[in-house]
């Protein structure tokens, strides 16, 4: 995966509280968006009981207008346009995650 354009954060495995998490992602897209070189984030929120999952997608939906799409996990194949467009944005040539229907991970392709 080309690290320069795609950032990867784990949240799930953080230890973090979703208030704490969704604060962090906060900053992290803040800073991505800032910089200009990352064009996507890969959000791990584990498979738990899918509190944190559910608390960042809902953060990313309260963000509308501000990301070129949200691709949750488990629509992230080729049948997904914005998941097509958002790799060859990014030069992904392999993600792990791909096809996979994993419902542990979001993607936010950034503007």
């Amino acid at each position: 995966m080309n690290s320069q354009k795609m950032k990867t954060v784990d949240l799930g495995h953080s230890g973090m509280s979703s208030d704490t998490a969704i604060s962090f992602l906060e900053t992290i897209v803040s800073q991505s968006a800032f910089e200009g070189r990352v064009r996507a984030i890969k959000i791990i929120t584990g498979h738990g009981s899918g509190k944190l999952r559910d608390a960042v997608r809902e953060w990313c939906k309260e963000q509308e207008g501000r990301f070129q799409a949200v691709i949750h996990g488990e629509d992230y194949d080729v049948f997904n346009r914005n998941a097509a467009d958002m790799r060859a944005d990014c030069n992904l040539i392999s993600d792990v995650d791909f096809g996979r229907r994993n419902r542990a991970v979001t993607y936010i392709w950034l503007w």
